[in-house]
Formats: structure tokens, sequence, C-alpha cells
């Protein structure tokens, strides 16, 4: 057995059971993949998928507990790659961040100048995606930190961490009656019409389940999944904005007001995710602790270890 056999069959799992999809994410041919998978259950003796014809169906009940191994070596060697480049190039490399467009806009600017600043010879690397598309890019190694509002915590395979609270605010052009509204009610913002963020990012869950729990159902006009397109849209009159709150830090908002809205939405918090039993280099703690000053080295370790599942803010 080796380690191409395993990455075969991971990539196979990964790839919902497509062998064509699997050999093109691994750059090789789907006869290739195929007989490596063969070969690998011909030497343990056991089906670790279930067939017909020449599909894969499922994955076996013994071929689970293989994956299972498959997965362990396979993060162990990514790991002995991060060691040999850790001692090799000290503080060179690429640093992989995943997050959504709020964080990349209005959160990383300083963090990631500061990285750089300590690290100039670090590539740093941002790719901007949903919450869920963000876990999976840590799961599947494509980052090494993963940073979101939503969603973050319903993956066994990470390790999160609280890094810091915000609120949502209303956006109003000026002039607006909601603008002395006092006291502003929820009942208030679901006479209007609203823009606010798509479903799945920026605390969205928290909006929805606000108005659900006063048996309200907002005006939707429209969804984005960039504060900057919500606001474009409130001073075209189209209606009320929801954001967070960072992202109304700009002077170049000075036309729109803002009120906020902790007591009636609640807070919101971004956590940080990072692949279980991963090898983390030097300058990935140095920037989570760039992000918050809870989130130090001596934290993350016992979190990596299973030491700590979380902290109170």
């Amino acid at each position: 057995m080796n380690l191409h056999q395993f990455k075969f069959v991971q990539e196979a799992v990964r790839r919902n059971l497509n062998l064509t999809e699997a050999a093109k994410a691994l750059h090789t041919s789907q006869p290739g993949v195929s007989k490596a998978i063969i070969e690998l259950e011909d030497e343990l003796g056991i089906e670790i998928f279930t067939r017909h014809g020449k599909r894969l169906k499922r994955v076996t009940e013994p071929g689970q507990k293989v994956l299972d191994c498959v997965n362990i070596i396979m993060r162990e060697v990514s790991n002995l790659k991060r060691i040999g480049d850790q001692y090799s190039k000290q503080d060179t490399g690429t640093f992989s961040i995943a997050t959504t467009h709020t964080q990349a806009r209005y959160v990383l600017p300083v963090p990631v100048t500061r990285l750089r600043e300590r690290y100039p010879k670090v590539n740093i690397s941002l790719h901007q995606s949903s919450p869920d598309q963000v876990a999976r890019m840590v799961i599947d190694e494509v980052a090494e930190i993963g940073i979101a509002t939503e969603s973050l915590s319903n993956y066994a395979d990470l390790i999160t961490l609280p890094c810091y609270e915000w609120q949502h605010m209303l956006v109003l052009p000026a002039g607006h009656p909601l603008a002395k509204a006092t006291p502003l009610t929820l009942e208030d913002i679901a006479k209007e019409p609203l823009i606010t963020y798509h479903p799945s990012f920026t605390g969205r869950t928290r909006i929805d389940h606000a108005f659900a729990q006063r048996q309200l159902q907002p005006q939707i006009a429209l969804e984005a999944i960039d504060s900057d397109v919500i606001k474009t849209y409130v001073r075209l009159g189209l209606g009320v904005g929801i954001v967070a709150e960072m992202a109304m830090a700009d002077d170049k908002d000075k036309d729109l007001i803002a009120r906020p809205l902790n007591q009636l939405l609640g807070q919101n918090t971004t956590r940080i995710a990072l692949k279980r039993g991963a090898y983390l280099r030097d300058f990935v703690y140095h920037f989570a602790s760039l992000l918050s000053d809870r989130l130090d080295r001596q934290l993350i370790e016992k979190a990596m270890t299973g030491h700590v599942s979380d902290y109170e803010l």
C-alpha cells in the first residue's frame, strides 16, 4: 500500500464517489484511480466501496474504518510537510486564509498588514467565499485558518474558537423617519423594504430568528453578500439596510445614518476555524493573536489537543 492509494480513496469520497471528478482533481486518469483503489482493497482483503458495475455506490462499514485511518495518515503527512517548512524556511512560505467578504474587507486589513510587518517574506493568500465553503477549504487544507460568523462550529473536523463579538446596524438614508424613532422596534423595521445579507452570510441567521420570534415577516427587497452593495441600494432608496457594524466605519458613509440593533437582534460572534490535529506554523499563531488578544498560542495549542472546547468572551 502507498500514499497514492490513500489519496485516491480520500479524493473519491470528497468527490461523492465520482471517480471521473476525483481523477480530474488529482490530474490523473479515471482508470488509474479505479485500479489503485482495487489494488488497495485486494491487499487489505476487504471492499472499501460497494459498486454497481464500475460505479462506486457507497462506503462499506469496514471501508469507513479504512477511511478514518487514511484521513489520519494524510493529515500527518501534511503535518510533516509543514514541520519541514517551519524549520527549513522559518519566516517564509504561503499563508492561506479563508474568509467571507465582510471579514476580508473590514476586519482583516489591519491584522494582515501587521502580520506582513512581522513576517515580510510570508505570502498571504485570501480566499473569499461563503461560510460553508470557508469551512470546507480548511478541512480540505486549501486554507490553514478560516474566519466567519456563520456555520463554522457545525463541522466535527474543525476546532473553532470565538474571536470577537459585534452587532448589526440599521442603515438609513438621511431624513428617513426611522432615524429618530424612539424606541426603534422590529415592528417598525418590518414595515420597510429591507436590504440585507444573503441567508448564509454575516449573521443573517440571527436576523431571521429575531423577526420569527416576534412573528414578523420582513419585506426582503434585496439580498447580497457584500455590505457595500447593501449600502449602495440604501442610497438609491430601495429600502432600509441591515449590515455588520464594522461595515459602517468608513468616512465615506457619513451620508448614511446608522442605528445599533444590539437590543433587537443581539450579539454575533465571529469565529476562527482550524483543522483538528493540524500542525500550525508560528505565523498562524501570531495572526490569530492579532485578530483577538484572547487567542494566544497557549489557548490554541490546548484547543488543538482537545483540552479546550471554547472560552468565554
